[in-house]
């Protein structure tokens, strides 16, 4: 096996994607998905720390990124636009980035762990629209509350463009889910 293999990476994450699904989280090792990826125990920690991990790398990318877009946002919008205006432009990057995401998302739902990461992983996503709000001058309050809010619609978009096997625009399926919590706030 060459030692830094071309594509070792996404076999790593493909492999650990399709032993996933086919045993259980559970019932991998780092082992087994080096051996499926064709790859040494010693390679695969070369990329991951762990076995949770490969799930979710580069994940640690969202959160500045979206809140550099909160900050690119037209000024003139209110703190709800313009963290969705963020949201839909960072989604719609991801979702055309990250190969197997309806299988990732298969995964991690079948994983209390892996549920746990996943709900770290949108705790940092709340922290980084929030914080570019206060730097927008949102008071601490409304920031807290309106990136809560926005990050429900992103995780409720997410899954409504999974269900639709990818092929439905993101940006349109966050619109559909925030016209639904519109007319939920507004009672109708």
């Amino acid at each position: 096996m060459a030692r830094w293999d071309p594509g070792a990476e996404q076999r790593l994450k493909r492999a650990a994607v399709e032993l996933y699904l086919e045993r259980g989280y559970d019932n991998v090792t780092v082992s087994d998905i080096a051996e499926r990826a064709g790859l040494t125990r010693r390679s695969y920690f070369r990329y991951f720390p762990d076995k949770r991990e490969v799930l979710f790398a580069g994940s640690e990318r969202m959160p500045p990124a979206l809140a550099k877009a909160v900050l690119a946002a037209d000024p003139a919008l209110t703190p709800l636009a313009a963290a969705l205006d963020a949201l839909a432009r960072v989604g719609t990057q991801l979702v055309e980035q990250v190969a197997d995401i309806a299988e990732r998302q298969a995964v991690i739902d079948a994983s209390p762990e892996l549920q746990e990461r996943e709900r770290t992983k949108a705790a940092a996503i709340t922290a980084a629209i929030r914080d570019g709000l206060k730097q927008r001058q949102v008071t601490a309050d409304t920031a807290e509350l309106v990136a809560q809010l926005a990050t429900v619609a992103f995780q409720n978009a997410f899954r409504h463009w999974i269900a639709t096997a990818g092929q439905a625009d993101f940006r349109r399926c966050l619109h559909m889910v925030t016209d639904d919590l519109r007319a939920a706030l507004a009672g109708t």
